[in-house]
């Protein structure tokens, strides 16, 4: 990190995925006001993701990232953000106790508002529209009013990503995650399935073992890890004035931390080496991903490489692979090898959903279950040619019964798309399917 950098430091550079504000005194008004007001998250918790990042970084633990394409401002309650917790600790459940590796748990949660897009407009029934770049920007709604951009937006979304948080600290740390509450975890639209009743099978050999443990005198009761969890938040850093605004300087260390998340990442589209985003997220200590699709070379992973992470500090920088699976085996070898010759210590990841999305026959945006698994499984193994540890799974998910992507053990049809579609922007993946490739990746770790 430069000893020059500052939160505004990105202001002096290119950036990109920028909304178009019409004032731009309301939105140094809104910057102003999130600058005042308190962090979302703490430096010293940051910290603590890195150190357990770190272990995944050295092949001794599983990371977990998972959650909304694209958090709602109409679509937000406590029973949804509990619904997607849910189905986030099934997934760490199923790969903890199938194969033997601690999972770091990450939500795309709190934060994630805002997208990039492919083009400026969208044409919505006939209609040419400023496209929709998430709600903390604008609306979904195909108005022109509802596609203006409004700063009073990102002020909103602080408020929602604040009131996540700390329903998310009551579940984790209030008993809703104790382990001895695996069954209740199971929502009854899962508990019909095949993956669910999998998965109860499962929780009921987990509860065996702890009444055998209870049998032999341990005292399960003063075992936090088995009563609460350690959840942490992130988002694309997609919005640099509102990164820039909630930036805190640690009063412990000195160092800068972007308040809004634990984590943040780069997507695919920003992660230019000369431009704002790489330089914003340089000069913060949080840890940080960088998304990297077909198009990576070598080189500019080496790049990133040194630039997010010159010290070398194990769990601060993981590459997600979002290459699609038809591409995976073929360009990801050359860039994890790259990678692994510089000697930057890196958490590799995988992305199977971005890079497999493509519009069915009545125009929904949608992925095949088996070509999600056919991703991750082209990740395990070019990861494993090369000697390096398969280190997670950035997906996205819901814990509604929604039919948005095809396929999985219920076998969503195309036909079946419009029956609960909710997404705003990208198909996610249902319980049922989101449980399934829990466990596809739960063998493929024991192999």
């Amino acid at each position: 990190m430069a000893q020059t950098w500052t939160p505004s430091s990105w202001r002096d550079l290119p950036v990109v995925q920028q909304p178009v504000w019409p004032d731009p005194a309301a939105v140094q008004l809104a910057e102003k006001h999130l600058a005042s007001v308190p962090p979302l998250v703490f430096a010293g918790e940051a910290r603590q993701l890195t150190t357990a990042l770190g272990e995944v970084a050295a092949g001794r633990a599983f990371l977990l990232q998972a959650g909304d394409c694209a958090e709602s401002f109409s679509d937000f309650s406590a029973d949804s953000i509990r619904d997607k917790l849910k189905v986030i600790l099934q997934m760490a459940v199923v790969l903890t106790y199938s194969s033997g590796v601690p999972v770091v748990k990450v939500g795309r949660i709190a934060g994630q508002f805002a997208k990039p897009r492919s083009s400026d407009t969208e044409v919505v029934a006939g209609l040419e529209l400023p496209s929709f770049r998430g709600h903390s920007v604008n609306d979904d709604l195909p108005t022109a009013e509802a596609r203006t951009p409004d700063p009073q937006r990102l002020v909103q979304a602080y408020h929602q990503a604040a009131a996540t948080l700390n329903l998310l600290r009551a579940f984790t740390k209030g008993g809703f995650a104790d382990l001895s509450r695996v069954h209740t975890w199971n929502q009854q639209f899962v508990t019909a399935s095949p993956q669910g009743r999998r998965y109860d099978r499962l929780a009921g050999e987990i509860d065996r073992a702890m009444t055998f443990m209870r049998a032999c005198g341990i005292d399960l009761d003063r075992e936090a890890g088995l009563h609460q969890v350690d959840f942490f938040t992130s988002h694309e850093a997609l919005l640099l004035g509102y990164e820039e605004a909630l930036t805190r300087r640690d009063s412990l260390t000195g160092e800068w931390y972007d308040c809004s998340a634990h984590m943040l990442w780069i997507g695919e589209r920003t992660r230019q080496i000369d431009h704002a985003h790489v330089a914003f997220l340089d000069g913060v200590r949080n840890p940080v991903g960088v998304k990297l699709g077909p198009q990576a070379t070598p080189e500019a992973a080496v790049e990133l490489a040194r630039r997010l992470n010159p010290e070398r500090i194990p769990g601060r920088l993981t590459f997600i692979s979002r290459m699609g699976a038809g591409q995976v085996r073929h360009v990801l070898p050359g860039v994890v090898q790259a990678v692994a010759d510089e000697g930057t210590p890196v958490v590799w990841a995988c992305d199977p959903m971005h890079g497999n999305t493509f519009s069915a026959a009545n125009g929904r945006k949608t992925r095949r279950f088996e070509v999600v698994v056919d991703e991750v499984a082209g990740f395990f193994e070019v990861c494993r040619a090369a000697g390096v540890w398969p280190g997670g799974l950035h997906c996205e998910l819901t814990g509604d019964d929604v039919t948005e992507c095809l396929g999985g053990g219920e076998d969503v049809l195309e036909a079946q798309l419009d029956v609960n579609y909710t997404s705003a922007c990208d198909p996610r993946l249902n319980a049922r399917q989101s449980l399934d490739l829990a466990f596809r990746i739960a063998e493929l770790l024991r192999t």
